[in-house]
């Protein structure tokens, strides 16, 4: 059973008097009253009897008062909660007389039902590991988002890459009618280097014709001292006229011209080679960002799926990117009647045991919000204690001067050691 709170009653606390209240067991009420009148106060003093000394207001005794703090609050299953006494001591009684102290609240008091704007004033992906918290998916939704980030980052490097060998492929120049691979021409160069070595031969056999002329020169003017070596000589150089007058040149040019075309043949053959490595790279990196993208979708799924199959407080309640989602808005563009709706099956959520949760400040909801929210509360079984500044119809009671408008204003008396007006 959800403990609720079905009696309560403070007196001198901050700015309360004296108050008694029964609310409702499921759904809202609301401690109406107009600004500075007590209204938090009664929601500090619960939170305070309830939640232990680290809710105790710093100045806890309303001031001008002699009388210490008194807190009475009975719960739905006869638990009584008191604190009273210049000390304002804990005493806790079960509906069996046993006593017991702020470890059986603990139990089932949840501390954000006590302190809600704790929660809505957290980040949003603080809100967010709450709720992973509660519902046990928190590691393994951690775990898929840092796969999926390590996916993203391995993709965009993937697809960089694809785009520099895209773009590096369209640049290269491309030639149709070029074989598919370079063209040898070593036999050319062999032809080459055969007819230079033959024509290095020639212009030797020259060289020799020219100076053995000089050299007949020279016999000529010395022809009657050397007579003799005239005639041999004369031999010589026949012969050497003979082979010299043979001689032919063959030229080289249509060689060089063949060797220069492969050179621009296969200057062309290997742009075309490396068009198409990279048009391969490419393709290659591009078929592994597809894949990359398939993957991450596939985690995508992962995702969704490890959080449809977990039990939500809200239906409409999602987990998007590490924030709270709720009806497709985020929290910052939440209206102030969903985050509350939100908080508060966060809250109850985190402790079922817990069934009431204090709200402060319902200003910002119009008549027809609250209504909307209170018949929610209903529906869920919760327990609402909301203060709003209004003394309209739909507050359930209304704080005046730190007293419940209507309940009377019992006298106010000093305890034994303290002073009364115009005693000395």
């Amino acid at each position: 059973m959800a403990m609720k709170i079905n009696r309560l009653e403070i007196e001198n606390v901050k700015r309360v008097k004296a108050v008694k209240l029964e609310p409702s067991q499921n759904g809202l009420t609301i401690i109406g009253g107009n600004n500075n009148q007590g209204k938090t106060s009664i929601l500090d003093a619960i939170a305070w009897a309830l939640g232990g000394d680290k809710y105790r207001p710093s100045k806890a005794q309303r001031e001008q008062s002699v009388i210490p703090p008194n807190l009475h609050i009975v719960m739905n299953n006869g638990l009584v909660v008191e604190r009273k006494g210049k000390n304002s001591s804990l005493k806790v009684t079960d509906p069996d007389g046993k006593k017991g102290g702020q470890q059986l609240l603990n139990e089932f008091v949840e501390q954000l039902a006590l302190d809600l704007p704790k929660f809505m004033d957290a980040s949003g992906r603080e809100k967010a590991q709450t709720l992973l918290r509660i519902i046990g998916v928190g590691e393994q939704l951690a775990a898929l988002e840092k796969k999926e980030k390590e996916q993203w980052s391995e993709r965009q490097a993937i697809g960089r890459i694809a785009d520099q060998k895209e773009k590096y492929a369209k640049e290269q120049t491309y030639y149709p009618d070029v074989p598919d691979q370079p063209v040898s021409a070593s036999e050319l160069i062999r032809q080459q280097q055969e007819i230079l070595l033959q024509n290095g031969e020639n212009q030797r056999k020259r060289e020799q014709r020219h100076k053995l002329e000089q050299e007949y020169q020279a016999l000529t003017e010395q022809i009657q001292e050397l007579l003799n070596r005239q005639a041999h000589v004369e031999d010589d150089l026949k012969i050497a006229r003979e082979c010299a007058e043979g001689l032919e040149d063959r030229p080289t040019a249509k060689l060089e011209e063949n060797i220069a075309e492969i050179e621009e043949i296969n200057r062309k053959v290997r742009a075309n080679l490396d068009k198409e490595r990279a048009e391969d790279d490419a393709q290659e990196y591009r078929r592994q960002y597809q894949e990359l993208t398939s993957r991450i979708e596939e985690t995508k799924q992962a995702k969704r799926a490890l959080l449809e199959n977990a039990e939500l407080p809200l239906p409409e309640l999602a987990i998007e990117g590490g924030e709270l989602v709720y009806r497709g808005q985020h929290w910052d563009n939440m209206s102030g009647s969903d985050r509350l709706r939100v908080a508060t099956a966060i809250v109850r959520k985190l402790n079922p045991e817990c069934g009431f949760v204090l709200l402060d400040k319902l200003e910002q909801m119009d008549r027809d919000t609250l209504e909307e929210f209170g018949l929610w509360l209903e529906a869920e079984g919760l327990q609402a204690i909301a203060t709003r500044v209004s003394t309209g119809e739909e507050c359930s009671i209304i704080i005046e001067d730190g007293y419940a408008a209507g309940q009377g204003h019992p006298p106010v008396t000093a305890d034994a050691k303290g002073w009364k007006a115009g005693v000395f």
